[in-house]
């Protein structure tokens, strides 16, 4: 059955949800926006609206429950999952699509657990976020195969991946992972800025990066730190 059918059925027997993009990066809103006119063609059957702020999305859900958010929890002002988790049960009939690329391993975990949420990374090919979107509209959750792919790999070798450093390694990371300099750390840990330097260096050795930047994501999907830790 090709997708345009697919859509036809969809549009003759169901009444589609309001679209809700809450998403600070205007790239983003504007791409989705034309994402799903491309995919949905007929703007009679579905609304879209922004939210960039928790109390705006609120404001919106009050209005009309039975909607689709599409949410970067990163870039959102949501200070923990169970904030997330929260508004979810305040609204049932919302459905949610977790649209970013930098969700830690922990928070996907929870979130997988939960039938309102899909999850797609934005790095995804456009069929899988289309994909998304429709499974979504039928109130059935959509995980992204990296992801599937992300969790699987962590629950064979829970520890395996953390194995790679000691203990010192890893909350030297951590806190590279928080903006601190080498001297900060060194301070911190009452250690010298050149012994920090030189754990930085073996960090960055065996996890097969080049700056902090990549080291942060590399915690993240190691769960060394969590989401909530990187964007305080």
């Amino acid at each position: 059955m090709s997708l345009q059918f697919t859509l036809f059925l969809y549009f003759y027997f169901h009444r589609m949800k309001s679209i809700i993009i809450f998403d600070k990066q205007d790239i983003t809103r504007f791409g989705m926006e034309a994402l799903i006119s491309e995919l949905y063609q007929k703007k009679e059957v579905y609304k879209i609206s922004f939210a960039d702020t928790k109390t705006a999305l609120l404001n919106k859900l009050a209005s009309n429950s039975d909607s689709l958010v599409v949410l970067d929890y990163t870039l959102s002002d949501m200070n923990s999952i169970n904030a997330l988790f929260n508004i979810s049960s305040r609204f049932p009939k919302t459905r949610w699509i977790l649209f970013s690329d930098e969700l830690s391993v922990q928070f996907l975990k929870k979130i997988v657990c939960n039938d309102a949420f899909s999850v797609v990374l934005k790095s995804a090919e456009l069929s899988e976020i289309k994909t998304a979107i429709i499974f979504a509209q039928e109130d059935m959750p959509f995980i992204a195969l990296h992801v599937k792919e992300l969790l699987s790999l962590s629950n064979k070798s829970n520890t395996g991946i953390n194995e790679i450093l000691t203990l010192t390694e890893k909350e030297i990371l951590r806190e590279i992972s928080w903006g601190k300099t080498a001297r900060e750390i060194a301070n911190t840990r009452n250690i010298s800025r050149h012994t920090v330097i030189t754990h930085r260096k073996n960090i960055y050795r065996k996890i097969e990066v080049n700056n902090a930047q990549e080291a942060s994501r590399y915690a993240l999907r190691a769960g060394i730190i969590d989401i909530s830790d990187y964007y305080i």
